[in-house]
C-alpha cells in the first residue's frame, strides 16, 4: 500500500514544528517503531530547515512538505522555490556552528537527492521503517487510529493523497 500527504506551510521558522508534528502523527498512527519515526522526523525537519535558510520560497509565499509510505520505505520531500546553490551534504569542523544537516540526512537515510523542475527544487530522502507487530493494521476506508487509512485528521483527500494548507494567507 501507498500512501501520502502534503502540507503546504508558511516559509517561516514556526512551520518546522508543525511538520514536524504532522508527520509524527502519522507515523505514530501507522504504528512505526518510535526509533525510525524519529530518524523519518530528523530527516524531514533537517531538509525543511535547509530549505527556509538557504533557499527562496515557492511562488505561493510557502514551502511544500510530503511525505509518502511504500512498503517498508517513507519517503520525505521538501519542495522550495530555489536557491543560488545547490544542497550538498558538508564537512562542518568541529568549531562550526551548523553546516551538518545534510550530512545527518545522508548518514539516516538510504538514499537522498535533489530534483529540479517548474515547481521548484525538491530535496528528498528515503529512510527504511518497521511497523511494530503488535500494532494493528488500520482499516480499509474510514477506520483504523487517527482518521481515514491511518492518517491524522486533517485536509480532504484526493487520489489516495491528503492535503492541507496551514498559514494560509487569505
Amino acid at each position: 500500500m501507498s500512501a501520502s500527504s502534503v502540507v503546504l506551510l508558511p516559509y517561516a521558522p514556526s512551520s518546522v514544528a508543525v511538520a514536524r508534528q504532522r508527520l509524527s502523527a502519522d507515523l505514530r498512527a501507522r504504528g512505526i517503531f518510535a526509533a525510525d519515526a524519529d530518524d523519518a522526523v530528523l530527516v524531514m525537519s533537517e531538509l525543511l530547515s535547509n530549505a527556509l535558510r538557504h533557499a527562496h520560497p515557492l511562488p505561493s509565499g510557502q514551502v511544500r512538505v510530503a511525505w509518502e509510505f511504500s512498503g517498508e520505505n517513507v519517503e520525505v520531500r521538501v519542495t522550495d522555490g530555489g536557491a543560488a546553490t545547490a544542497p550538498r551534504a558538508g564537512r562542518a569542523t568541529l568549531s562550526s556552528l551548523g553546516g551538518r544537516g545534510l550530512s545527518i540526512v545522508e548518514y539516516l537515510a538510504e538514499r537522498w537527492g535533489v530534483h529540479y523542475d517548474d515547481d521548484g527544487t525538491t530535496v528528498w530522502a528515503v529512510l527504511r521503517v518497521s511497523r511494530d507487530p503488535a500494532f494493528a493494521e488500520p482499516a480499509a476506508e474510514g477506520g483504523g487510529p487517527g482518521g481515514v487509512n491511518g492518517h491524522a485528521p486533517a485536509g480532504s483527500r484526493v487520489a489516495g493523497t491528503e492535503m492541507s494548507v496551514l498559514g494560509e494567507r487569505g
